[in-house]
């Protein structure tokens, strides 16, 4: 089997989806399902990059717009949810660990090893 270049990571990724990208396709031959699995990781990083930003910016608390009582950051049950769709994303991909890695191998071959 001949070694590929990585593919080029999806337009509209942002610095740590980007990099997850190129880690990750860097480290492994991904097949088309696989890379469609590792499209949505990225995108999922990104997302919870950009809500611990706003987390960061808003507080842990905020009020309502009508003045309220104050409440927790509706943002922390978002970023849970993102960081369960990571974990599934991560298990469906199911990467061989890191003591096994080979460039030449497509993942599935490696998982079958």
């Amino acid at each position: 089997m001949t070694i590929s270049k990585p593919p080029r990571a999806p337009t509209g990724l942002k610095v740590r989806g980007r990099g997850l990208w190129r880690e990750i396709t860097t480290k492994y031959v991904l097949e088309s399902c696989e890379l469609v699995l590792l499209r949505e990781l990225c995108r999922e990083a990104d997302r919870i990059e950009e809500l611990d930003r706003r987390i960061v910016e808003d507080g842990l608390v905020v009020t309502g717009g009508r003045g309220q009582m104050p409440k927790a950051n509706p943002l922390l049950m978002e970023l849970r949810e993102c960081q369960r769709t990571i974990s599934r994303l991560v298990r469906e991909l199911a990467l061989p660990s890191e003591q096994e890695p080979e460039r030449h191998a497509t993942v599935h071959e490696l998982r079958e090893a």
